[in-house]
């Protein structure tokens, strides 16, 4: 894909078009994004109080139906005798789901075995077989139904199911076991979806009590990787719309019909904010082609709402929609709102309003979310101000409530309501709201989900109010991120599902007013889900992220980047903290050449010897500050990083080609490593560590910094590393000499300008930017240098060893972090989907200029066609251009001999490649250095002699029974710096990840961005020396340890061991 064409931005950063930061619908709805929980909580609290009469009618409807699902017979079949036995507290309910995902797409028998064993040998079987009266789970617990009969099971396999496998095997074999399994699978699917095809679905739907539901179906599937993807999806809704427009007349109203679901992500391979103009030329034309389509039928569409970041950009296309001519008039379209976001009541708002103003009457479907997990772990790993939802389940319960009644006051007459919940309390107070406001609507549940309860809802002689069944239809392989979904809904013990039928759990627990509930909280928030920038506390604070999703955020952003950009940015030698002169070189943007980023003045010598007589003088006074006041120097550094973020960041794409993402990615490493080696020297450097020993006697073991410390670091990431280098030697006690690489000195400097604001002397820390042969060189090879910290090529790692065994004088230390032959492993129980995205970060990121970056992926040849496949289709949607902007995935290469060099080896390894896919380069990076990202398949690994560093990836295939010596070749490389893992078998992770001989090891992730503190990088042989940067014992290597041994008895005995008695 090429990027922006546009040949007049408006902007400079992240957005060409100024448009795109304040949109009509994000200035109505964003105010309260990462609101303030407490206060959104206590407002909606008070908007959804029940007056006292209303309070006793909706407490005692609600007993009544918790009554009545428990007067009733349990469920026979489906996702509610499922989680009757399997919740998400279940070992065997996680390990069944994992079998029913992965057993139905695995193509080889070999895995398939490996899995079905690896799984079964996890659970405790016994303890669910035989509680159920449903067939379904007996069948799912066991897996052994043979074209419909149970296999009956002995006494002892009963008794001792751990076991069983291996009896089961020796008796039939492991191919009848095998499709036993799959069968059963099947089975689970059938419970889980309506139908595999709309026809199915639709029959389904009309036969037995199913008649009683209305419906709305569902394409099963995920978010589109590729066009053929989204081609594909939208295909199927149009298939599906033609389906339900033949039988419309076998229904008596529009109401009753059966209507349509849309996933937006599912029909746009970049449904992202970043690429919103995109999104709008492409698909919003196939959106009104649905909803013509639908209309022309007569049924409803509704779409489904997404991750919060998805949001605004999905209300943009409802208003493109309903601003269509061709639309005027229809009275069928509708959206989800997710109320367990800040923004549910200001989306409500914003909709109504489009009702108004366009003169039609809007569905709302009101549920509480689906992706609550996903969004906590997204607020944390961003580092954001807050979190775009609910932390608490009755904070939820309250949100939906408030909306509800907003709803009924509000939405008269332009909306047309739809309440989606299983939840008693919540069916009883929205009917109750309803019959006051004497309004129609319906009630909506998950197909296999709410029976027992809906039976009563729906029945004239309970509450009498329809209900529609939202089901999806689609092949059973589709299933696994819907079935997630749904069980983390409704999954835990904790959730009504499960509740309303345990007869342990006191009916008044189940039917509490959520609002009442509320109101008993001291705090509001969950008490053991910490704000995103607490999540390292009390240790430290996590670093601040920007809020991307929110265009005012960007716009405040984009602005100041703009400004500080006016400046000319110049680096020159500090020694001593006084600028030295001496000769200067421009430095370039690698991204358009013609963009003249500053200029920087290069070090002497002379600039070395005279820094490091300085340094040496003041090292010792510098180790003799308490360690408490080096941590606070460092964390006022850390805040003013943080305070100017904007322009660090503007330094980073400019100078070093890095996206807006990366740049804040860099930002925010270099504010985690300042903070936690702050917080390391407090802990281990404050005070020394009392050893034992005989009595009479003190040992003390004390940690002091070396002396001087000559940091060397690389333009791939000339903040973090930089700032992660000069921290820790700081932090520990040494003096500094700084030495940034040649390509990226500006924001280095700017970097050293902040430290010493902060209150690092400058008699400790001297910057010294210039050419690595003769600056490197020189503050390397002086004795007086106590030790080296350098992240670079193992060639030059190689120089510096060398070097510093070479002197004479004190053996300096070194702490060398290089390169990387890095692979990632996938075996055929992977998701392909995952593996291709996981891949792509990993390879293409940063252009591919990351040691960690994925070098070889090694796909076992089962699936490798698929993968491929897939990879083509997603390489083909990556944006190569600017990395000022947003909508960019891959930016430039560092220089000219990084470009030549890179495409020097693609030319060569694609002559020989059994496979390979490369996208080209847009007209507009012919003013940078750019490499197009290319995949290809190779032979084998001994091929790749060194580490191309760069946007290229390399494939290799290999049989199953090749696993073993599939990671011998990898170790046989030398490297051990990161690798990864695809796989759905714990067994094959454990015994790969025992095997490997990396650094880091990642699993069913990509392989990148290692955080400090919590995944501490580095790696070994070939890879560099160790220990791991942000670990707790990287300082260590800055440090030399001092014992102090005192005879405590020596005068007039040991007074304390005489006092005993």
């Amino acid at each position: 894909m090429s990027g922006s064409t546009r040949e007049a931005p408006s902007s400079r950063f992240l957005f060409p078009d100024v448009q795109d930061f304040l949109t009509p619908v994000g200035q109505a709805i964003n105010d309260d994004f990462l609101g303030d929980e407490e206060a959104l909580i206590r407002s909606l609290a008070d908007r959804a109080r029940l007056d006292p009469a209303q309070h006793d009618e909706v407490q005692a409807t609600a007993r009544k139906l918790v009554e009545a699902v428990r007067r009733a017979p349990a469920a026979k079949t489906g996702l509610d005798a499922f989680l009757r036995q399997y919740d998400l507290s279940s070992q065997e309910g996680v390990i069944l789901m994992c079998l029913a995902e992965a057993l139905l797409r695995i193509p080889d028998d070999e895995t398939a075995d490996r899995l079905i064993a690896d799984k079964l040998r996890a659970g405790d079987w016994a303890s669910h077989l035989g509680d159920s009266q449903s067939l379904f789970v007996n069948a799912s617990t066991w897996g052994l139904m043979l074209t419909g009969r149970i296999v009956r099971l002995d006494p002892q396999d009963v008794a001792a199911p751990e076991g069983v496998m291996s009896r089961v095997v020796g008796r039939m074999g492991e191919p009848v076991v095998r499709t036993a399994m799959r069968q059963a699978m099947r089975i689970m699917g059938h419970q889980f979806v309506m139908g595999r095809t709309m026809k199915e679905a639709l029959d389904n739907s009309l036969s037995g009590a199913n008649r009683r539901y209305r419906y709305t179906f569902d394409m099963l599937g995920e978010a589109a990787l590729t066009t053929a993807d989204a081609t594909r999806y939208f295909d199927a809704y149009r298939t599906a719309i033609g389906a339900l427009a033949a039988r419309v007349n076998e229904y008596p109203d529009f109401e009753s019909r059966p209507s349509i679901s849309v996933k937006l992500s599912a029909m746009h391979p970049r449904f992202e904010r970043s690429h919103r103009q995109r999104v709008h030329r492409e698909l919003t034309p196939r959106l009104v082609e649905l909803c013509r389509l639908a209309r022309a039928a007569g049924i409803a569409l509704t779409l489904d709402t997404e991750e919060s970041e998805r949001l605004e950009l999905t209300l943009e296309l409802l208003a493109a929609v309903c601003h269509d001519p061709a639309l005027a008039g229809w009275n069928g379209f509708g959206i989800a709102v997710q109320t367990y976001q800040k923004r549910a009541l200001p989306m409500l708002k914003y909709i109504v309003g489009l009702a108004r103003e366009t003169n039609r009457i809007l569905h709302v479907r009101l549920v509480k979310g689906a992706y609550w997990d996903a969004e906590i772990k997204r607020g944390q790993e961003r580092g954001l101000p807050g979190y775009p939802l609910y932390t608490r389940k009755p904070n939820t319960d309250v949100s939906y409530l408030a909306c509800a009644r907003y709803v009924f006051d509000e939405g008269r007459s332009v909306l047309y309501p739809q309440f989606a919940t299983h939840n008693a309390h919540t069916v009883a107070a929205v009917a109750s709201m309803a019959s006051k406001a004497g309004i129609d609507f319906e009630f909506q549940r998950l197909h296999g989900m709410g029976e027992e309860l809906y039976t009563h809802v729906t029945d004239p002689s309970g509450l009498g109010i329809p209900c529609r069944v939202y089901a999806p239809v689609g092949e059973h392989e589709d299933l696994l991120p819907y079935l997630v979904r749904r069980l983390l809904e409704n999954g835990s013990n904790t959730s009504f599902v499960n509740r309303i039928v345990n007869e342990n759990e006191p009916i008044d627990a189940i039917i509490a007013d959520p609002v009442r509930t509320v109101d008993g909280y001291d705090q509001v928030a969950h008490p053991r889900i910490p704000q995103p920038l607490d999540i390292y506390q009390p240790e430290r604070r996590n670093s601040l992220g920007v809020h991307l999703a929110n265009g005012a955020v960007c716009k405040a952003m984009a602005d100041r980047m703009e400004q500080v950009s006016r400046r000319a940015w110049v680096a020159a030698p500090l020694v001593g903290g006084d600028e030295r002169s001496g000769s200067t070189d421009t430095l370039r943007n690698p991204a358009n050449h013609a963009d003249i980023v500053g200029s920087v003045t290069h070090a002497t010598t002379d600039h070395v010897r005279a820094a490091i007589e300085i340094a040496v003088q003041a090292q010792p006074a510098w180790d003799a500050t308490p360690a408490g006041v080096r941590g606070d120097a460092l964390d006022k550094a850390a805040d003013l990083f943080e305070e100017s973020t904007a322009e660090l960041v503007a330094m980073c794409v400019r100078e070093a080609g890095k996206s807006v993402p990366d740049g804040i990615a860099e930002v925010r490493e270099a504010v985690d490593f300042l903070r936690y080696y702050a917080a390391r020297a407090r802990h281990e450097f404050a005070s020394p560590q009392r050893l034992p020993g005989p009595t009479g006697e003190s040992n003390e073991l004390s940690l002091h910094g070396r002396g001087v410390f000559t940091c060397i670091s690389p333009w791939n990431f000339p903040l973090a590393i930089f700032a992660g280098q000069v921290a820790a030697a700081l932090a520990a006690g040494n003096a500094v000499l700084a030495k940034p690489a040649e390509q990226t000195p500006l924001v280095a400097a700017h970097a050293v300008r902040l430290l010493l604001q902060a209150g690092v002397p400058a008699e400790v820390l001297h910057f010294l930017p210039g050419d690595g042969a003769i600056v490197g060189a020189a503050a390397v090879a002086d004795p007086r240098i106590a030790g080296v910290a350098f992240t670079g090529s193992t060639d030059t790692a190689r120089i510096i060893n060398r070097t510093l065994a070479a002197r004479n004088g004190p053996i300096g230390a070194l702490i060398a972090e290089t390169g990387g032959q890095n692979a990632m492993i996938v075996d055929s129980s992977a998701l392909p989907e995952q593996v291709v995205i996981d891949a792509v970060q990993s390879a293409f990121n940063s252009a591919g200029q990351r040691c960690s970056a994925l070098r070889v992926l090694c796909v076992q040849e089962d699936i490798a066609p698929k993968v491929k496949r897939l990879l083509a289709g997603y390489m083909e949607e990556l944006v190569v251009g600017d990395p000022a902007y947003l909508e960019t995935d891959v930016g430039p290469v560092i220089d000219e001999a990084a470009r030549a060099m890179l495409e020097g080896h693609a030319r060569e390894v694609m002559q020989s490649a059994a496979w390979h896919h490369r996208i080209g380069l847009p007209e507009a990076t012919r003013a940078g250095t750019f490499v197009a990202p290319l995949a290809a398949e190779i032979a084998s690994l001994s091929m790749l002699e060194r580490e191309w560093f760069g946007p290229i990836m390399h494939i290799v295939t290999y049989k199953a029974r090749d696993l073993e010596a599939l990671v011998d070749a990898i170790n046989a490389t030398g490297f051990g710096l990161t690798f990864g893992i695809h796989s759905r078998i714990d067994g094959t992770v454990r015994r790969v990840a025992s095997r490997v001989a990396a650094g880091n090891v990642y699993v069913n992730c990509n392989i990148i961005g290692a955080v400090v503190g919590t995944q501490p990088f580095g790696g070994s042989g070939l890879s560099g020396t160790g220990p791991k940067a942000g670990g707790p014992f990287y300082l260590h290597r800055y440090a030399h340890e001092r014992t102090v041994t005192v005879n405590t008895s020596a005068v007039g005995g040991n007074a304390s061991l005489l006092a005993m008695e």
